[in-house]
């Protein structure tokens, strides 16, 4: 301890009778220095210094330390994947509603949370990208997936739950095609061979084409009931109990 202004060092203490001695410092901790002459009083408690290089910075959490990092470009690839799908579903739903030439890549892209050069890097323009979305293939693997003597019902939940569930649906957009121009002539054509000409090809019996066409636009009917004059009574029934009363309808052109 310094005398306030001395300069002088006390001598430690030496504990009387009974006392305890002071502790010993601690690792890392040094005696302070005396004042230089002239300073504030040095009888304040002195500074200690950090025990180690890591003390006075936050430790990493237990849980976490030794965590690996994960896989290299396994983030980024379930990235492109979810943001290729929310741009194709922006342009589904865009075309269903406005005219081809009146759709911009931009419009895709705000609805889609993306910018428009991502759009361009991942499809390279907006009619490669239109391509893809007037393709039925893929819905069509989908709504088509089922046993042919199950597959009224298969059809109608699949088309209910798209529009209920995953907020698409696999054929609807062929209702817009007037609006699109040439564009609507590439999207019936793909509509023929993808979906109804298709299905025709696992029809056995007369009139395989007929029916096939027949059973899809029984289905298409009930899309538009539902996604677009979005009857109330048709919305304010069970899925179940829909599939239950129009199945049937669609079942008697595939197997009659």
């Amino acid at each position: 301890m310094t005398t306030p202004h001395s300069g002088l060092t006390a001598s430690p203490a030496v504990p009387g009778p009974g006392e305890q001695p002071a502790a010993a410092p601690q690792h890392g901790e040094r005696d302070a220095a005396p004042a230089p002459h002239g300073q504030p009083d040095a009888g304040s408690a002195p500074r200690r210094e950090p025990e180690s290089a890591a003390e006075g910075r936050e430790e990493p959490d237990s849980a976490t330390a030794g965590r690996q990092a994960p896989e290299a470009g396994s983030a980024p690839r379930r990235d492109a994947e979810a943001s290729k799908a929310a741009i194709l579903r922006a342009a589904r739903y865009l075309l269903a509603r406005h005219a081809h030439a009146d759709i911009t890549l931009k419009a895709v892209a705000d609805r889609a949370g993306v910018s428009a050069p991502l759009i361009l890097k991942y499809f390279g323009n907006k009619d490669a990208l239109f391509a893809r979305v007037m393709s039925f293939e893929s819905d069509a693997d989908a709504l088509l997936d089922a046993p042919l003597e199950e597959l009224g019902r298969h059809m109608v939940r699949h088309l209910l739950e798209g529009q209920t569930q995953r907020g698409v649906d696999p054929v609807l957009r062929i209702v817009f095609a007037p609006l699109h121009g040439e564009q609507g002539e590439i999207l019936r054509a793909n509509f023929r061979a993808q979906v109804s000409e298709r299905l025709a090809g696992r029809l056995s019996g007369p009139d395989a084409g007929l029916r096939a066409e027949l059973a899809v636009g029984t289905l298409l009917g009930l899309g538009v009931m539902y996604g677009i004059a979005r009857g109330s009574h048709l919305r304010a029934t069970p899925v179940d109990e829909i599939v239950e009363r129009y199945a049937p309808a669609v079942q008697a052109q595939l197997t009659p």
